[in-house]
């Protein structure tokens, strides 16, 4: 099995460069499988929205389709396929992953007031004075 950077995705995805996508089309078909970490789907993600300008429902069938390649690995992929559904929802793909990614009962705090009425009380709370007395 062989491990893909960001770049390659992005050429794969974007096609902004003929050699380099064909490279990572031919990357893509290793015999061996490919694996895809957490972060270079974030980091891709990223990239894609801020540089690329992608919109939210190209970037969603874009990743979905990575996660669903036959011989593919994905870091975490019962988490990544959990942000995706909160990232489909509204919530920014980083918070989405990032709370995908939280053990069992385990609550994530934020400032981010976004982000915490996004998630479920059960499972971000906006800290304050009042959330943050134990």
């Amino acid at each position: 099995m062989i491990a893909l950077d960001t770049n390659i995705l992005v050429r794969l995805l974007v096609n902004d460069d003929p050699v380099q996508a064909e490279i990572a089309r031919d990357l893509m078909k290793h015999p061996d499988g490919i694996f895809i970490s957490k972060t270079v789907l974030l980091e891709l993600e990223w990239v894609l929205r801020q540089v690329y300008q992608v919109d939210k429902k190209t970037l969603v069938a874009g990743l979905t389709r990575l996660l669903g390649l036959p011989n593919a690995t994905i870091e975490g992929v019962a988490q990544v396929a959990r942000a995706m559904q909160d990232f489909s929802k509204g919530m920014d793909f980083a918070d989405a992953l990032h709370l995908a990614s939280t053990r069992g009962e385990m609550v994530t705090y934020t400032f981010d007031k976004k982000f915490a009425k996004l998630a479920t009380p059960q499972r971000a709370i906006l800290a304050n004075r009042k959330t943050v007395s134990f």
